[in-house]
């Protein structure tokens, strides 16, 4: 369903010098679906980092075409995932943060859509570690490196969001991410139509992740050879773009 915020992505990078092995990238089921999962490794999200423009100020606008920019300076894109909501515009509908410099504000507005279905979240990223937080509770003690405010939170501080109701009539492929209780930054997305209710408890119960955010649905995407996931539609624009990169 679109609403007044079109719901659009971003795409998240992250450093490696090698695919990922097995065990980050895996298959599982929940309440009868499947779901692709990439968890990174504890320190991992030091090396994630946010892409939405070019050097000269084009969008990239799709995960294909940031590996080919990528493979042109002799990196290879290993994973990717497209993130939060964004306006029709192209532009993100609430707080952006990419490589310490903060492009929009932190959105506490109402409206339509999964973006206002509060409590929304922030995804963010410090020199210390990542959080998923609400985003009336996003006071950093540090500074930000990376960071993406989305909605709805799926998980806080494990309890599930409490509009999502189970068995509820609207599902569709979504995708999203957590903060384990290790600490690790885990991605999941779904393999056919799911609702926010299935979704939230497989970050909760089956994650182990106390706290989660939606990132995007119905155009959700992954770039994972591995889960056999290859971006989605060459032609799918999003708005920004993330992927873990090999620097050959």
């Amino acid at each position: 369903m679109m609403h007044a915020a079109r719901m659009l992505a971003l795409v998240f990078l992250v450093t490696l010098a090698a695919p990922l092995p097995a065990a980050n990238a895996f298959s599982i089921e929940h309440q009868g679906s499947g779901f692709d999962v990439v968890r990174l490794a504890q320190g991992e999200e030091q090396r994630l980092r946010f892409f939405w423009k070019r050097a000269d100020g084009a969008p990239y606008a799709s995960m294909h075409a940031l590996r080919k920019d990528l493979h042109s300076r002799g990196q290879e894109l290993i994973f990717a995932v497209n993130g939060g909501i964004f306006s029709e515009q192209y532009t993100p509908l609430g707080l952006y943060i990419e490589d310490g410099e903060r492009h929009y504000r932190l959105n506490q507005g109402e409206g339509g859509g999964n973006f206002f279905l509060k409590p929304n979240g922030v995804f963010y990223i410090t020199d210390e570690a990542a959080f998923v937080v609400a985003s009336e509770e996003y006071r950093p003690r540090r500074a930000v490196r990376n960071a993406v405010q989305s909605g709805p939170i799926l998980v806080s501080k494990g309890t599930l969001h409490p509009r999502f109701i189970p068995g509820y009539h609207s599902r569709h492929v979504r995708h999203g991410v957590g903060v384990d209780e290790q600490g690790r930054v885990v991605f999941a997305i779904s393999k056919e139509p799911v609702n926010f209710h299935d979704f939230g408890t497989l970050f909760r119960d089956v994650l182990n992740c106390p706290n989660a955010l939606y990132l995007d649905g119905s155009i959700s995407a992954m770039y994972a050879p591995q889960l056999n996931r290859f971006g989605g539609w060459p032609w799918r624009r999003y708005t920004t773009i993330i992927g873990l990169v090999d620097e050959r």
